[in-house]
């Protein structure tokens, strides 16, 4: 649905965006991470046809973004939720969607039903004859967000889309983009939120210019350094050591009275070693897993400690 291959934007003599090469199935969340000047918003301004690139590829559907005539073709089936909102502040939330609305030429019918639709489903139908000026940036956002479905588009660019909200009105949106992907729409997600992105996308990037990598959220966490089984007992002993370095091949490390074991299939693995423990004298307090995090794997591509 979403294709870049060495996508490439030069300002001058830096380059914003540096051979960029992924792809975005139909149906799919694609989230976007990276540091502020990592290069996201032009990424999503090439693809929306905003700004043109330098050198690459880049197809939305089978169209090509550097073509005129598939650009309009492209903005049709697009979405766009900007990192800054730019709605008309002396129409109310209605007339500002009925507006844009008719920009895609939709119908009056379809404008009427879609706006109800959609404000209904950000919980703020009710502030639909309210003017947009006096909302506050959290409440704009939703109307942008609005705004960039009006035409009910297969392809929807957020970019930072609850950077302004609270708390309950980020979870409605995230809900919301939920929603969205069972019906099929592919949602290309901008965002600094690493908690947002580990719950709804489906695949992340991360970005610093270049792309650093990409994989499911599961994918990035176990590429750090896969699974290990932590083991906290009352004691530990020369002798529960000795045991377990004859049951285990793999690297084995004592911290205090706590034990951390490189493991493959932990199902199978946790309790031979705990058998083994036991059989050594050992007690156990406790057997958990130490997981990586989204956060562990952001800092580590992004070059930061």
């Amino acid at each position: 649905m979403i294709d870049a291959v060495n996508l490439t934007r030069k300002f001058g003599d830096v380059k914003a965006v540096d051979n960029v090469t992924f792809h975005v199935e139909k149906g799919e969340i694609f989230g976007f991470l990276g540091p502020n000047g990592a290069g996201k918003t032009t990424t999503v301004r090439m693809l929306s046809c905003l700004i043109s690139k330098t050198s690459g590829e880049a197809h939305i559907a089978d169209y090509d973004v550097s073509k005129d005539k598939d650009s309009l073709k492209i903005r049709k089936i697009i979405g766009l939720v900007p990192d800054n909102v730019g709605l008309y502040g002396e129409l109310s939330a209605y007339k500002n969607l009925d507006f844009y609305g008719k920009l895609y030429e939709c119908s009056k019918s379809q404008r009427k039903e879609n706006i109800e639709r959609l404000l209904g489903m950000l919980g703020i139908w009710d502030k639909r004859d309210v003017l947009v000026g006096t909302f506050s940036k959290g409440m704009k956002q939703k109307i942008a967000i609005a705004r960039a479905l009006i035409h009910d588009p297969e392809i929807l660019f957020l970019d930072e889309p609850t950077v302004n909200l609270d708390p309950e009105s980020s979870k409605i949106v995230r809900d919301f983009i939920l929603e969205l992907k069972k019906e099929k729409k592919t949602i290309f997600l901008n965002t600094h939120n690493l908690d947002e992105a580990q719950r709804i996308c489906d695949k992340i990037g991360i970005l610093n210019t270049k792309l650093k990598v990409i994989g499911t959220p599961k994918e990035l966490e176990e590429s750090l350094w896969g699974k290990k089984t932590v083991i906290q007992l009352e004691q530990v002993t020369d002798s529960i050591l000795t045991a377990l370095g004859s049951l285990i091949n793999r690297r084995i490390v004592r911290e205090e009275n706590r034990i951390i074991i490189d493991v493959v299939n932990p199902e199978i693995e946790n309790p031979e070693i705990v058998n083994a423990i036991v059989g050594a004298g050992g007690h156990v307090q406790y057997v958990t897993e130490l997981s990586p995090t989204l956060e562990d794997a952001y800092l580590k591509f992004v070059g930061k400690s």
